[in-house]
């Protein structure tokens, strides 16, 4: 119940029993009048009566003393005393005014009625004395009658008296009684409504509304600090005390949410600040070992809860190799073909979780215990990357959802800045590779033999040089188009670059001329390995639509450092060994001398 209805409730009974006690009070009040007025009657009864016997007895003793004494001073008081007597009626007139019923003025009225006849005989025994017959007047006032009717008028006036008496009692104890009666009925009101507003005081005031708001008060005091987990005290009658309660428990529920989202916006702007710092460093990166060292040290960060690894596509093996792992993930493999991952077959996130039915990928090894997430990076519609994730504890969809946003944003920048990676390489390739035999160009080959030079010297490292120019090329331009010179330095620049073990030490300087770098080869190897390309060259076999374009030969010049003087004279060394090739007959290899070495550039 409401207390507003409570306090209505308790007021219009208090109102009530303030009425109900008022109303006792005035009743008690009008008993105690009537037995005030019944009081007052009986003493108004006795003033009326009391004089009767006296007014008889002082006649009487005045006549007698007439009679006795003869002094005429008695007859004088009698007569005026009897003048002084009003008739019956004046006198049962006031007593019936005063309220004397007829039963009583009856009595009365026969004591008056017997006082006026002994009235009569006083003035025949005074009348019979001034006539000197003083034993009759004597008779008459002493006689036994004369007693006799004395005794009537004061037994009838006591009989009148005593039905007054008897009356006026019943009528006091009457009122009496009633007064008691409502006197304890008004004091039972006041009790109770005394004890009525107490309760309200103790029930309502103290129980309902002061030690609750207490507690909500101390409650707000702390959610007014922020201190949201305070717990509002569960009040679950339907009251304004209530109402306050469910409306602090929204509060704080908005506080709670409000805090939550807060907390989850400094998360978010956390994240999206590394994911930012990420970013610009990913853009900074000039080669793929820095990215991969990037990514290595931010997604930790970035994704706490998701070990994972980064994996590259490896175009000549077509497979994905692993760059880099964080968090000790324990489910995929290190390498794996492509289509292994149903992420990389279908170009879409795969995360195969929970109740859903859906196929694992086939690079996890053993039992899927954990759920896994594929997102793949790709470029231009071809896949050069993935990026793999183990969620390794439970969060409700909210969170997950949020955190995938956070893995795609991360594989996002990942595959762009891999791809800008891969594109400048590409570029770059283009911009030091020649076009038509794929080797390295003019170019690249002076940025390369400055960084052996280098290298050489500061490891005190053997570095050989071979130069290599294509015997009578002109020859095969004239005689079968340019087509079939390019044929001929198409398969020469094959050769020259599968002679090495490790890729990219072999050039094409321009038109028939390429050269050989060789890092740690002394002269002895060089020479060895020089005339292995030498004999290759001259097993190659080049067709020109359909027709053999004949046998190919070269010239070659080799120079070694430090046989051939200073390193960074090498290739000068090397190519003056070149024409003395070609002008010694051509298909031979000429070594270098030192005087050579020594020629001015």
């Amino acid at each position: 119940m409401r207390l507003s209805t409570i306090t209505n409730w308790a007021y219009g009974a208090t109102v009530l029993l303030t009425l109900a006690s008022g109303t006792t009070m005035l009743f008690a009040s009008g008993a105690e009048q009537r037995e005030r007025a019944a009081v007052a009657q009986r003493a108004s009864f006795d003033q009326l009566t009391s004089t009767l016997e006296e007014d008889v007895y002082r006649l009487t003793e005045q006549a007698r003393g007439y009679v006795i004494s003869g002094d005429p001073s008695h007859l004088v008081v009698y007569r005026r005393e009897k003048e002084a007597l009003r008739s019956v009626e004046d006198r049962i007139r006031h007593l019936k005014d005063a309220g004397a019923n007829e039963n009583e003025l009856n009595a009365l009225r026969q004591a008056i009625q017997w006082s006026d006849a002994l009235s009569d005989e006083q003035d025949v025994a005074i009348k019979a004395a001034q006539s000197g017959d003083d034993k009759t007047a004597r008779t008459i006032l002493f006689g036994d009658e004369y007693g006799r009717e004395l005794d009537r008028v004061a037994a009838q006036v006591g009989r009148f008296q005593y039905m007054l008496d008897h009356r006026t009692d019943t009528a006091v104890q009457g009122a009496t009684d009633s007064a008691r009666q409502w006197r304890t009925m008004s004091e039972i009101m006041l009790g109770v409504t005394a004890l009525l507003f107490l309760c309200v005081l103790y029930f309502v005031l103290k129980q309902r509304i002061l030690h609750p708001v207490v507690r909500l008060s101390d409650v707000v005091t702390r959610l007014a600090a922020q201190d949201f987990a305070a717990i509002p005290p569960d009040f679950p009658q339907v009251d304004e005390i209530g109402d306050m309660a469910q409306a602090i428990r929204i509060f704080r529920e908005n506080g709670l949410e409000r805090q939550r989202l807060e907390q989850e916006r400094d998360v978010d702007r956390t994240m999206r600040d590394l994911l930012s710092r990420m970013t610009q460093r990913l853009q900074g990166c000039d080669s793929t070992a820095d990215l991969v060292e990037v990514v290595r040290r931010f997604t930790p960060e970035i994704t706490p809860d998701f070990p994972g690894r980064l994996y590259i596509h490896d175009i000549r093996r077509n497979m994905m190799l692993q760059a880099c792992d964080w968090l000790d993930p324990k489910q995929s493999r290190n390498d794996f073909p492509a289509s292994a991952c149903w992420a990389l077959r279908r170009g879409q996130v795969h995360k195969p979780r929970g109740g859903m039915v859906d196929i694992a990928c086939e690079h996890l090894e053993g039992e899927t215990a954990v759920p896994t997430i594929c997102i793949p990076l790709a470029a231009q519609g071809e896949s050069i990357g993935l990026l793999y994730f183990e969620q390794t504890r439970e969060m409700d969809a909210e969170h997950l959802d949020r955190a995938e946003k956070y893995l795609e944003m991360l594989a996002e920048n990942i595959g762009l800045a891999l791809a800008n990676l891969r594109l400048r390489d590409a570029l770059r390739e283009m911009a030091m590779a020649d076009a038509l035999t794929g080797l390295p160009n003019r170019r690249h080959f002076d940025a390369m033999f400055e960084a052996l030079v280098d290298e050489a010297e500061r490891n005190h490292a053997p570095l050989a040089c071979l130069m290599v120019d294509i015997d009578h090329f002109k020859r095969f331009n004239d005689s079968y188009g340019h087509d079939a010179g390019d044929a001929v330095l198409r398969a020469v620049g094959a050769v020259l670059g599968d002679s090495l073990r490790e890729q990219g030490f072999a050039f094409r300087l321009g038109g028939e001329e390429f050269v050989l770098l060789m890092p740690g080869f002394t002269l002895e190897q060089a020479l060895a390995r020089s005339a292995q390309i030498q004999q290759r060259i001259r097993d190659l076999r080049v067709e020109h639509r359909g027709q053999e374009l004949g046998p190919i030969t070269a010239s070659f010049g080799l120079a070694a450092w430090p046989d051939h003087g200073a390193v960074t004279r090498l290739v000068t060394t090397a190519d003056a060994a070149l024409l003395r090739a070609k002008g010694e007959g051509r298909d031979q290899i000429m070594v270098a001398t030192a005087r050579e070495g020594l020629l001015p550039g």
